[in-house]
């Protein structure tokens, strides 16, 4: 297990704070911006007071390889992880970057989560329940809570920096950025999820959901912010998958269900995460990196 310390924040005082989201501080760097990911956990859109050892790195590493993997489909925003190619006034801080970090060029996002559901989970399965719909999509009768959709659907949601996004229809992201720009984000997120699911079924794992963000550079629509994540998908090992309720997962939903045990109504302060919830957490995240890239995870 990686033995690193755990960085819930990064405070480099000579560099510009572009933003500080749940998980990720980013740096500006003019033309370019500098990811961090955090070892930062939220649920229920809250940061939790504990970090999960090796997650930053793992998020960074996993994001890494994803955007290799699909750049083929669409552009995307990443430039290199190399600390050793990173500009000199970053060589400082060579030693909190390295491995969890990425140098990306800076992009204007479009403020609409992209979320794309191949199996019925999570919040759809709840709209579901009460309308038989998520997101104004019409769904078949008698479905179980994570079956497999007859087909693929994007269901946006709202984006938002602090407090809950909200599931939306099509036709909000269009009032929002145009009908040609939605489609396109559609097509996308689609065409990307449809790519890596296959690539994961055959690593044992079933990607029931994920969400993509984008941005515009150059004129042109590129995927930023991070790809197929345990934080930003629900990860199921294959074998033993069975619909009609919740499934094991390689992802945070571990720490969700634990967190819905207690008596806590998901407005901050957090509850703090007790030591072995913490150490399942960061074995899960570490055997979706091993099983979806064929690596064991180091330092490096």
């Amino acid at each position: 297990m990686n033995n690193s310390p755990v960085i819930l924040k990064t405070e480099f005082k000579d560099l510009k704070l572009f933003r500080r989201g749940k998980v990720r501080d980013v740096y500006d760097l003019g033309d370019k911006l500098l990811i961090v990911s955090t070892d930062r956990i939220s649920c229920f859109d809250v940061v939790l007071p504990n970090g999960i050892p090796s997650k930053g790195r793992v998020l960074s590493s996993l994001s890494c390889f994803w955007f290799d993997f699909l750049k083929s489909v669409v552009p995307n925003h990443f430039i290199t992880a190399d600390v050793a190619a990173y500009p000199g006034q970053l060589s400082k801080y060579r030693d909190q970057l390295a491995g969890r970090s990425m140098l990306v060029v800076k992009s204007k996002p479009l403020a609409v989560e992209c979320i794309v559901r191949g199996y019925l989970s999570g919040s759809g399965w709840k709209e579901y329940k009460k309308s038989q719909s998520i997101c104004g999509i019409r769904l078949p009768a008698g479905l179980l809570e994570s079956s497999k959709l007859p087909q693929v659907i994007f269901t946006p949601s709202t984006k938002a920096d602090e407090g809950h996004d909200m599931n939306v229809a099509v036709e909000y992201v269009e009032e929002q950025i145009g009908k040609e720009s939605s489609d396109r984000l559609r097509a996308f997120s689609v065409a990307i999820y449809k790519k890596a699911a296959e690539y994961a079924e055959t690593k044992g794992i079933i990607i029931a959901d994920t969400k993509f963000e984008f941005g515009v550079h150059d004129g042109k629509i590129i995927l930023i912010d991070e790809a197929l994540t345990p934080d930003s998908s629900r990860f199921w090992p294959k074998d033993g998958y069975q619909p009609g309720g919740p499934q094991p997962s390689f992802d945070k939903q571990f720490v969700r269900d634990y967190l819905e045990t207690l008596d806590w109504d998901k407005t901050p302060p957090a509850p703090v995460l007790p030591a072995d919830i913490i150490a399942q957490t960061t074995r899960k995240y570490l055997e979706a990196y091993k099983r979806l890239t064929g690596k064991e995870f180091t330092n490096s």
